[in-house]
């Protein structure tokens, strides 16, 4: 009978791991088929974002797919930041740790900026510097 009591919150722990990889495995589905839309993507446990031409879509990852999806054009952007716990950071001297870490997208008519959030630090840095090479793009083809 000990046996049994001693195993029992092993097994429910068990349980509770595999319905957690289940639903993990859903976002990661949905994702899959949200960005084939997309030239380019990410996914993680923050949010999703997918580059398609000049627009950019971002929401939060569900089992059910992306919700709260914004889309906004780069032509609207004036410039593209690293932002790590609330401070902008350098591109070529990134910080080894951050608790906060998003892209900065701020918009030159409204004056208002969107903050799309990330894990890594190293995975936003590589997607800043390729948004604001398409941005600078871009601003070259329009002058």
């Amino acid at each position: 009978m000990e046996r049994g009591l001693f195993w029992l919150p092993l097994l429910i722990i068990f349980f509770w791991l595999a319905w957690q990889g289940s639903k993990e495995y859903q976002k990661v589905e949905a994702y899959r088929i949200w960005a084939e839309q997309f030239d380019r993507a990410k996914y993680d446990i923050y949010a999703v974002l997918g580059q398609k031409g000049n627009n950019i879509s971002w929401g939060k990852p569900t089992s059910k797919g992306p919700m709260q999806v914004q889309t906004f054009s780069l032509l609207d952007v004036q410039d593209i930041q690293l932002v790590v716990n609330n401070e902008v950071v350098n591109l070529e001297t990134l910080p080894q740790k951050g608790r906060s870490i998003a892209l900065k997208f701020n918009f030159a008519e409204s004056g208002s900026s969107v903050l799309v959030p990330f894990t890594e630090i190293p995975l936003a840095a590589e997607w800043c510097k390729f948004l604001q090479g398409t941005l600078q793009k871009l601003a070259e083809e329009q002058n």
